[in-house]
Order: structure tokens, then C-alpha cells, then sequence
């Protein structure tokens, strides 16, 4: 897979087309797998993960479902392209910062990534546009048959599958919804909703997941536990508890835009300004710009520019990206003055393509 070709494209979860949209920028659901021949990676020595890696590779090529799959030895990219597959969310940060033999499995759409030898053996990850459960189940789900018709997995019959973390042992099944929630934000509403999904066992993460922390007013929503229930039951408790959130978030923009039409408007219009005229603009600045921007869009206040283009730019804008549209290597005051360059070109663009 040609890396620098992604620099030009955004992956279908980025797309803003799948349902509800202007609140669930995406799903995800991801799987974790072990071979039963093999001790888990954290157990495994060079020789063991070099040969589980081939392995596996050799399985996922000709694997029949229904997409191209892209392999990417992730041991011998440069760290900047590590980052850049993190950025994009077909790699996470443990798998991108791991040692030994690893790779990852692409789709020609990336809504579909296999990572092998990351805390696992193999993690599956399906992501679609929106709020779209169900279509990642149905993906993913014919993903794992197809490859355990192959391998042995590592499996008992009163655990579960086994994982080497124990908080995975079970389904191995991990559902995640990241949702956009600036009104919640502005208003300090969050914290309610962090309350209550905490007393149901749902975890709030930020953009990349584990460990990473909220920015642009984006927070992913996931199950924490995997056993005792089953992959349906799992997806089912995100499919009652997100619409819930997603109409909390719509009540309270109402609620904003009816009482302070005016100030909300010259807010996002601010951010809009700033974003086509800053010289210099720190990653973090971008991101809590954007995101008034995109509520802006959604609300009706800013009629000019298109969510695809706005979640576009949350991911072009990261260090890596940046870097490597700009095929160069850049400090971190370098990449806040090429981060307001990309900014005004892609927003000046936008304007010109409309005219």
C-alpha cells in the first residue's frame, strides 16, 4: 500500500454520510484473537512472532470478504508513518509503538484493518460512517468465520475467547461509537452524561481511544466488559444508551440557538475566521475550532462548506499528515505555521470551488 497516495483521500468512516451523522461521526467494532499454538505476543519471542505474523499474513490475503485487503509491515515504517496509520485509526498507539514482527491487513475503503502482533495476535477493526452498528456486526462477524475456518483460535468453552489482557477475555469484543458533542460541552452537560455511563459500565475515551484525551468535543462511547454477555447483547446496550445521548446533544443546540442565536453564530463565525486567516495555529486550536465549525454547519449558521470537508480536516491537520503532505519533516512550530497554510488553502479552495 502506497501511503503517501492516502494523503490525498479520507477513509468511509470520515465521510459524515452514514446515519446521524451530524452527531456519530463513526462506529467501530473490533475483535481480539489468538492462535492456540502460540503464547500470547507480551510472551512471545522474536521467533514465535515472526512466524505467527507469517502465518497469519499468508491467511488474510486470499481471504474472501468481499473487499481487497492491503498488507503494510508495520515493523519497517519510519515512526512517521507509524503515526500516520494511528492518525488514521488503522493502527492503534500500542501496535504503532510495539518491537518485533507486526503488520496490519488494509481495505481499499480503510473501514476494514487487521492488526497483527499488537496486544494480541490479531485484532480485527471494522469502522463505518455514522452510527452503524449493525453494518460493522455483519462485516466483522463474516471477517472472524472466514478466518477461523483457517487458524485455531484460542478458545474455552466456559471463558470464551482468550485474550491477553484479561479484560478482553470472553467475546474479545470491543463497540465504540464516537460521537461529536460540543452543546453538551458549552453548557457543562457533560459531566451528566459521564456519570451515568460510568454507573452502566460504559467507558468515555478520547479520539484514539485508550488512554488518549478528549479534543474538538469528541468522545468515543464503549463497552468495558466481555464476558458474561454475548457480542449481541454487548451491541445492543450501545444501540439503547447512544440515541439517547445524540438527543440530549440536539435538545440542548435547540435549546442554544433559540436563546442565544446570535452569540452562538458570531462563535462558530469567529472560529470559521480564525481557521482562514491564522499564520500559526497549534493542533489542539484546530481541532476545538473545527469543532465549533462542524456544530455550525449542522445548525444551519455556516451555509458555505460541507462536513465531509470539515472531518477532512480534523485528520489532514494531525502532525503526521501534516508532515507528510508537506513530504518533509517540521518541528512542532514548523507544523503550526504549514498546519494555518494547509487551513487557508483548503478553506480559500473551498471558497474559489463555490464561486
Amino acid at each position: 500500500m502506497d501511503l503517501d497516495s492516502l494523503t490525498t483521500t479520507s477513509g468511509e468512516w470520515l465521510r459524515g454520510n452514514g446515519p446521524e451523522s451530524d452527531i456519530v461521526i463513526s462506529s467501530r467494532i473490533r475483535l481480539a484473537r489468538n492462535l492456540a499454538q502460540f503464547p500470547f505476543p507480551n510472551r512471545a519471542d522474536d521467533a514465535a512472532r515472526t512466524e505467527i505474523e507469517s502465518l497469519l499474513k499468508d491467511q488474510l490475503f486470499d481471504l474472501a470478504v468481499g473487499t481487497r485487503l492491503s498488507y503494510v509491515d508495520v515493523r519497517t515504517l519510519n515512526d512517521l508513518d507509524r503515526q500516520f496509520l494511528v492518525e488514521r485509526q488503522l493502527i492503534s498507539r500500542e501496535h504503532a509503538e510495539s518491537h518485533g514482527s507486526r503488520g496490519v491487513g488494509i481495505s481499499s475503503e480503510e473501514n476494514l484493518s487487521l492488526m497483527i502482533n499488537e496486544e494480541d495476535h490479531l485484532r480485527i477493526q471494522v469502522l463505518h460512517s455514522g452510527f452503524a452498528l449493525d453494518d460493522c456486526w455483519k462485516q466483522i462477524d463474516q471477517v472472524d468465520d472466514a478466518i477461523e475456518e483457517r487458524v485455531t483460535y484460542a478458545f474455552n468453552d466456559e471463558l470464551g475467547y482468550l485474550t491477553a489482557c484479561p479484560t478482553n477475555v470472553g467475546t474479545g469484543i470491543r463497540v465504540s461509537v464516537m460521537l461529536h458533542l460540543p452543546a453538551l460541552v458549552l453548557t457543562k452537560e457533560i459531566q451528566k452524561v459521564f456519570q451515568a455511563l460510568h454507573k452502566i459500565s460504559l467507558a468515555v475515551r478520547g479520539l484514539y481511544g485508550e488512554g488518549s484525551q478528549a479534543m474538538g468535543d469528541f468522545y468515543q462511547i464503549s463497552n468495558q466488559v466481555t464476558l458474561g454477555k454475548s457480542e449481541s447483547q454487548i451491541i445492543a446496550e450501545l444501540k439503547d444508551v447512544v440515541p439517547n445521548i445524540i438527543n440530549y446533544e440536539r435538545r440542548v443546540r435547540d435549546a442554544l440557538i433559540q436563546e442565544n442565536r446570535q452569540g452562538l453564530h458570531d462563535q462558530v463565525s469567529r472560529a470559521y475566521g480564525i481557521l482562514k486567516n491564522a499564520q500559526t495555529i497549534t493542533s489542539e486550536e484546530t481541532m476545538h475550532l473545527l469543532s465549533s465549525l462542524r456544530m455550525g454547519i449542522n445548525l444551519g449558521l455556516i451555509d458555505d462548506l460541507e462536513i465531509p470537508t470539515v472531518n477532512e480536516l480534523f485528520i489532514h491537520t494531525q502532525p503526521a499528515h501534516l508532515q507528510k503532505i508537506r513530504q518533509e519533516s517540521l518541528e512542532s512550530s514548523e507544523r503550526n505555521i504549514a498546519r494555518a497554510g494547509y487551513l487557508r488553502l483548503r478553506l480559500t479552495d473551498d471558497d474559489d470551488d463555490r464561486e
